[in-house]
């Protein structure tokens, strides 16, 4: 009998809307996809809401539905999966934030909030935080993830995950005083003690010799950190116990690494994937390639398409879009396995972050039933053999085309 394997790859932010620039086609399709449309053309297609129709996904509570957990219950926000991203052992009782480094002045305005997209030099300023001391009997616990991305924990006891945000998630605009969104006395503790994390990261960080540098060089200092997305550290069933599939993810990000860690998947790294347009694609495809030879299922995520549709660089993405096409060439060729290929959510260019419009799907491997779709785009897929589906139904559909479904009723 021939072990049929699984592949779920992940676009991030690939889907999008139609541009009046490109005669009112979107991104995807007016990129160059060759190996996209000969999946679809040799798959079965379909679109899909990654939550429910409408919904603006993000990339955490989206990967987290096609994983088929119920992001209703298991996310308590996004700190949580990025702290055990970049590998963080967070425990019962922690609170964690994702952090942005960005760029402020002296009167509160927040200039860029991802101050230049910095690359380099994140790690040294991470221990300067570290070495941040309250004398409130709770621990900061901070690291570095990939660019501008970080993440704060706070350790100690009678802390809440009911506090607002810092990042104003506009710029131009102050960073945010923290408040209590339950008004008890834990959260507003909580709230006083982010916000002195905060201000005292704008004092430690504004004449760092590398936000210095940047400045010397016309780049934007990460001279503040930013943190939002709070969450408690939730139970989450493992992946192997809840399908019996031997699992590992591909990321680049500390967020998809984290989702990945906190469902018990291994963890693939892999050298150059930065988590941007410049990513190194290459290295991720060979790591693909070898690793399906070990695990039975393979979560995989590439980035770039999504910074692209943040940053509203059309070029950027359609070009992007290009790139990762060959990617899939690579993985087409690989025997006996379902390979899934979707995105998390749709980046329009015009909107410049999440919208709720659902996204193409085709998934290729033995006897699919394959339909008339021939190109890969939000337009033509909405026309296949798996009509709309949610996220939610990724897994069972996979599963059953695997053969390691159970049958429901007599």
């Amino acid at each position: 009998m021939i072990i049929v394997k699984g592949i779920i790859l992940i676009i991030d932010g690939m889907a999008g809307r139609p541009l009046a620039e490109l005669g009112y086609k979107t991104t995807l399709e007016a990129a160059e996809t060759p190996n996209m449309d000969k999946m679809a053309e040799n798959g079965i297609c379909g679109i899909m809401d990654p939550i429910k129709p409408g919904i603006r996904a993000g990339s955490d509570t989206s990967h987290i539905s096609i994983l088929g957990y119920d992001p209703y219950e298991v996310y308590t926000g996004r700190g949580p999966f990025e702290a055990a991203g970049v590998g963080i052992k967070v425990i019962e009782g922690d609170i964690a934030f994702r952090c942005n480094f960005s760029t402020a002045d002296d009167d509160r305005i927040i200039i860029d909030r991802r101050a230049g997209r910095i690359r380099e030099g994140t790690k040294e300023i991470a221990q300067l935080i570290n070495s941040i001391d309250l004398n409130e009997n709770v621990e900061v616990i901070f690291k570095e993830s990939t660019g501008h991305r970080s993440v704060l924990v706070l350790r100690g006891s009678g802390l809440s995950d009911q506090v607002s945000d810092a990042d104003p998630k506009l710029d131009g605009k102050k960073w945010k005083k923290i408040q209590s969104t339950d008004n008890k006395p834990e959260s507003i503790k909580t709230a006083h003690i982010l916000n002195r994390v905060v201000e005292e990261s704008y004092k430690l960080l504004k004449n760092h010799p590398i936000n210095l540098k940047r400045i010397e060089d016309g780049e934007n200092p990460a001279n503040i950190i930013l943190p939002r997305g709070a969450g408690a550290v939730p139970h989450v069933q493992p992946f192997s116990e809840k399908y019996g599939l031997n699992a590992a993810c591909i990321a680049e990000t500390g967020l998809i690494k984290g989702i990945g860690k906190m469902t018990g998947m291994d963890i693939i790294n892999v050298e150059g994937a930065t988590g941007g347009v410049d990513t190194n694609l290459h290295n991720i495809t060979n790591s693909i390639l070898e690793s399906i030879k070990t695990y039975d299922f393979l979560l995989i995520n590439i980035d770039g398409a999504d910074e692209a549709g943040h940053d509203g660089n059309l070029t950027e993405k359609v070009e992007f879009i290009e790139k990762v096409d060959e990617v899939i060439k690579n993985i087409s060729q690989i025997q006996d396995i379902y390979f899934i290929l979707t995105a998390d959510h749709s980046t329009p260019i015009s909107v410049m972050d999440h919208t709720g419009d659902p996204v193409p799907l085709v998934i290729n491997g033995p006897e699919i039933r394959v339909d008339d779709v021939v190109s890969f785009n939000e337009r033509s897929t909405y026309k296949g053999g798996l009509c709309r589906i949610r996220g939610s139904d990724i897994m069972n559909i996979l599963r059953d085309l695997m053969n390691k479904s159970t049958k429901f009723g007599a």
